[in-house]
């Protein structure tokens, strides 16, 4: 509109060339912000991470591997180079809670058909899910809303599949839910109805309504069609379905879902998780006390043959055998395609030793375990050197290689390479293979001004710093965290870092805080804790790298310590939900902000104590955590995202509110293109009531949307950080999707 306007009103006043001048003026400033605009996305190599829940091979296409994770989405594997395609980066903010996969189903009739049933979370906080449908591999997407909430973060999630397609009949689908029964489509999942013959089933959902998050409803763990029924066009007549209670829990029909009853004979007392087929038409189990992954103290593996009825315990370490300890239970089972008598299965939440897997090349009347005869590869993830393999709540072998074994773990995926060499006394080799598949929920960002240019906190991983973005590193040295939460440099001395975790399983005496002092490359804990709270919280450090403020969580003070550790003085003046940072350049200088009141607080005595900064950023109902941004190399002037109260800008005396900028979650800064400048504003918000990642190069006079609404990472970005030595570079975290960083085009 404004390209039309402006070229009417030069050919009314300068006549048919000005106008020309103008049109190609206007073209060239138009192609120069589609330029700055345009950004290269790259993840930042972690490899794995998180917990793989599920892996499908396609039953008749070779190579053809999917994978679902309970946050980070779902992948493909690329047959040709080994690295996965991840398959949900469109979704955006409004699928938020629908990144994690429930289950994951194929089309055995069509290698091109792809089924996902999304959604995370059970609770009042989470969507409501959906059956997304593909037919060219999961490049394209249609979506059929469920009107129920799905568990792909529950517990229970490495069960499965509940999503299954008929192979007789690609438009026939069954999907067991945890609370609402059995569905069925009939037209290739566009829609959807509940099997009015399915019998109800026990769950715990009276203890999850009450907030019990250990005890979610688990419902329907799986759902299979018997291949040897049906056929010829007409469709399965066969089906199976297992529910999670250690009551009859297999149930059968005959009648193509019309009625179900519970299978004769089965073993009670253990929930079932996973039920598979092997060449003689027999079905093995393995089942657990718990569904998992939190809790499993018992199992079991058995087989039942559908020709007599007949059940048989093929456990390969019975609990009372002594062999493998007491206490755990059995994650999944797998079967050799073509060879009936070849079969695998996981252990799960096995501590003593630790977890395995066990082989049988005799139909199950002997077992071996297969981990302590391997070697294992860690080179594209040297990090995985200290991780042990867990939660092992799937293993499958591959159809169209019997050599190829895989198995997932709360941390990423491994498989095998020469299995049938193994039975013959060699040693395994199994390969962490991850590339492309990037699953961490960062924490904590930095992008120091001299060192490497990426430093991370990580849940479950720890932390890193990636000299190489490509290429996966090993982690922190010395003291090390489940979770690094808060992370932070020192301004005019960067080598000198902060970070503060948590421990999954603390040990006795551990503190939760350290100090580096070779750009966190090595870490020392800090001597002791503050007196109250809970470790982790945000931590920030002077900018001579002297002085740090703690605030740990559930703390009810903010803490002030100048050696490290060994003495902490409580801060004055801070509201306990301020969030502080250091100037950047002033060590005496520290901001805090409270972001359930709009209120900023200024300290220039080193942190001892603050005050209040008269100003008035006006009044909302909701709030989000803030962030502060220090400017790099001004004292006293810094950007702070506010949420709904917009992107704040701090400068001696004055707090003003950006125009234009309606909601900020994260904001980071960025080198200039030219010395003197203004600094490179990153924001992730609403710009002019858009939702986005956005950057500005004039203090936030105009801003360009730089991702795009193909590649949306999730809908959660966090932790925007720009980087202080590469001009328009910035990097930002995701929940499940792992680092990001983007370069312009």
């Amino acid at each position: 509109m404004r390209l039309r306007t402006g070229r009417s009103r030069q050919g009314a006043s300068r006549g048919r060339r000005g106008g020309a001048w103008l049109f190609i003026a206007c073209l060239w400033v138009l192609a120069s912000a589609s330029a700055q605009a345009s950004y290269q996305w790259r993840n930042v190599a972690i490899g794995g991470g998180g917990f793989v829940t599920g892996l499908v091979f396609h039953p008749a296409q070779p190579g053809l591997l999917y994978a679902r994770t309970d946050i980070g989405g779902a992948y493909r594997l690329e047959p040709d180079g080994g690295r996965w395609t991840p398959l949900l980066d469109w979704m955006g903010e409004d699928d938020k809670g629908r990144f994690g996969v429930e289950s994951l189903a194929l089309d055995p009739s069509d290698p091109d058909r792809l089924y996902l049933a999304v959604g995370t979370y059970l609770h009042e906080r989470g969507s409501e899910g959906a059956i997304l449908r593909s037919r060219d591999r999961g490049a394209t997407f249609e979506r059929t809303p469920l009107p129920f909430k799905l568990g792909g973060n529950e517990q229970g999630r490495g069960n499965g599949e509940r999503l299954a397609v008929d192979p007789h009949d690609g438009r026939v689908l069954l999907f067991g839910t945890r609370a609402h029964g059995l569905w069925r489509s009939d037209d290739a999942g566009a829609s959807w109805s509940e099997v009015p013959g399915f019998p109800a089933i026990a769950t715990s959902k009276s203890a999850w309504a009450k907030g019990w998050r250990d005890e979610v409803p688990i419902g329907i763990a799986f759902v299979v069609f018997d291949p040897a029924s049906g056929g010829s066009g007409a469709p399965s007549r066969t089906l199976y379905a297992g529910a999670s209670t250690k009551e009859a829990s297999m149930y059968r029909s005959d009648d193509g879902g019309d009625s179900w009853r519970a299978v004769p004979g089965q073993p009670t007392g253990l929930r079932p998780s996973h039920m598979v087929r092997d060449a003689r038409g027999r079905w093995l189990l393995s089942y657990g006390d718990e569904p998992g992954p939190n809790h499993m103290a018992d199992g079991a593996v058995w087989r039942f043959d559908p020709a007599d009825g007949s059940w048989t315990d093929i456990t390969p370490a019975p609990q009372s055998s002594g062999i493998a300890g007491t206490g755990f239970g059995w994650g999944a089972v797998a079967v050799d395609t073509n060879d009936a008598d070849v079969i695998v299965a996981s252990t799960f939440r096995r501590y003593q030793p630790h977890d395995d897997i066990y082989r049988s090349t005799d139909g199950g009347r002997s077992w071996t375990a297969m981990l302590p005869r391997s070697s294992f590869d860690h080179s594209n993830a040297p990090w995985t050197r200290d991780a042990k393999p867990h939660w092992m709540a799937d293993l499958e072998i591959d159809p169209h290689d019997p050599d190829r074994v895989w198995f997932v773990t709360g941390y990423g995926v491994w498989a095998s390479s020469n299995a049938r060499a193994f039975d013959r006394g060699e040693t395994l080799q199994w390969r962490f293979e991850q590339e492309g598949f990037e699953e961490t929920v960062p924490l904590a960002l930095a992008s120091p001004p001299q060192g490497a240019h990426l430093v991370s906190g990580l849940g479950d991983v720890d932390g890193f710093v990636h000299d190489d973005l490509d290429v996966s590193q090993q982690r922190y040295a010395g003291v090390r965290f489940s979770n690094t939460e808060s992370l932070a440099f020192a301004g005019q001395a960067p080598d000198v870092m902060v970070r503060t975790g948590y421990f999954h399983n603390r040990p006795e005496g551990a503190v939760r805080g350290a100090w580096s002092t070779d750009g966190g490359r090595t870490w020392t804990a800090f001597a002791s804790e503050p007196p109250d709270g809970d470790g982790a919280g945000h931590i920030t450090l002077a900018a001579d790298g002297k002085r740090a403020i703690w605030k740990p969580r559930n703390g009810e003070r903010h803490w002030l310590t100048a050696d490290m550790g060994g003495r902490w003085q409580a801060v004055q003046g801070l509201p306990k939900h301020a969030v502080v940072e250091a100037d950047k350049v002033d060590e005496g200088i520290y901001y805090g902000f409270d972001a359930t009141t709009g209120k900023l607080y200024v300290s220039g005595n080193g942190g001892v104590g603050f005050r209040e900064v008269e100003a008035s950023v006006g009044e909302v109902g909701d709030w989000y955590r803030a962030e502060i941004r220090p400017h790099p190399q001004r004292t006293a002037e810094a950007w702070i995202a506010a949420s709904w109260r917009g992107l704040l800008h701090w400068s001696p005396g004055k707090l003003e509110r950006v125009p234009g900028v309606d909601n900020v979650m994260s904001v980071g800064l960025g080198k200039p293109a030219n010395e003197g400048d203004p600094l490179v504003l990153f924001v992730f918000g609403e710009v002019s009531g858009k939702r986005g990642l956005y950057r500005s190069d004039d203090n936030g006079r105009h801003w360009h949307r730089i991702d795009r609404d193909a590649q949306r990472f999730g809908g959660v970005i966090r932790h925007v950080t720009g980087d202080p030595r590469l001009h328009g570079r910035v990097y930002f975290g995701t929940e499940g999707r792992g680092i990001w960083y983007g370069d312009p085009q």
